[in-house]
């Protein structure tokens, strides 16, 4: 069974924000990528997204980009991203993980063998950026049968049909989308992310995650305070690359400890 909703649910009984963080598998160097995800819950981090490096992945800004360029280098596939998983389980059983990344990688390992995959390796659902709900319902019909989620984005321009269908085939949390444009890009307007949120909380019963904008202290704590949790990830990514690798895990900690610091003040 997935450990998201259990983890959400959680987090409501104690009136908390949940933290969401992504960093790319494989980035800086396959060796930190276990204890880079280690170091986000040590900060505070409820969720944990772990991108699978695509050659091309049309939603991400440079940031997210490089990320996956500096992983492809070390040719980082989906089966390494699952062996990270596993590795991660053996001393982390209760954070949630959901792979994120898009439909390629998934169906050249084949949907079945990556839903199974998952299973083993002990993930908890995934993000595919171009599946959207109307699409891929027997993909999301699977996934929910071998007891993981199937998290689907929104974003202002998503229409109410659109909204729908995301409620029909999401579980898990739903990933609202607050800017038009790329992963890291422009300033989030908080009154317009809860003006949305509200229209779609009457379709959408799940949890809402608000990301792409989400920089800093600030920002989390305002996004925290209408979002039952925030997602950051270009924003971690930039920590890693500007650190020295032996620093890098460190570095992450500290800036996620922050956030989780900011969203605990609300």
């Amino acid at each position: 069974m997935s450990r998201i909703a259990p983890t959400f649910a959680a987090l409501k009984a104690q009136s908390k924000t949940g933290l969401v963080t992504f960093i790319t598998a494989g980035d800086p160097a396959p060796e930190l990528t276990v204890p880079l995800m280690h170091a986000l819950v040590a900060g505070g981090a409820d969720v944990l997204e772990l991108g699978v490096p695509f050659s091309d992945p049309m939603a991400e800004g440079p940031v997210i980009q490089r990320a996956c360029e500096r992983a492809l280098k070390f040719n980082i596939g989906t089966r390494d991203v699952l062996n990270y998983v596993r590795e991660f389980r053996k001393t982390n059983a209760s954070t949630p993980v959901v792979l994120m990344g898009y439909a390629n990688p998934i169906e050249r390992m084949g949907t079945a063998a990556f839903i199974q995959g998952c299973q083993e390796a002990g993930a908890d659902g995934a993000i595919v950026v171009d599946y959207p709900p109307e699409e891929c319902e027997e993909f999301a019909v699977a996934m929910q049968a071998a007891g993981l989620d199937l998290i689907f984005l929104l974003s202002p321009t998503s229409t109410v049909e659109r909204i729908r269908q995301v409620a029909k085939f999401g579980s898990g949390f739903s990933y609202y989308v607050s800017l038009k444009g790329v992963t890291g890009a422009g300033n989030i307007d908080t009154e317009d992310v809860a003006r949305r949120l509200a229209t779609i909380r009457e379709y959408v019963k799940l949890p809402v995650g608000v990301g792409f904008g989400i920089r800093d202290a600030a920002t989390a704590r305002a996004v925290g305070q209408v979002a039952d949790a925030v997602v950051i990830g270009s924003r971690i990514i930039q920590e890693i690359e500007a650190s020295a690798p032996e620093q890098a895990v460190t570095a992450v900690q500290n800036f996620v400890s922050g956030i989780r610091a900011a969203l605990d003040s609300k």
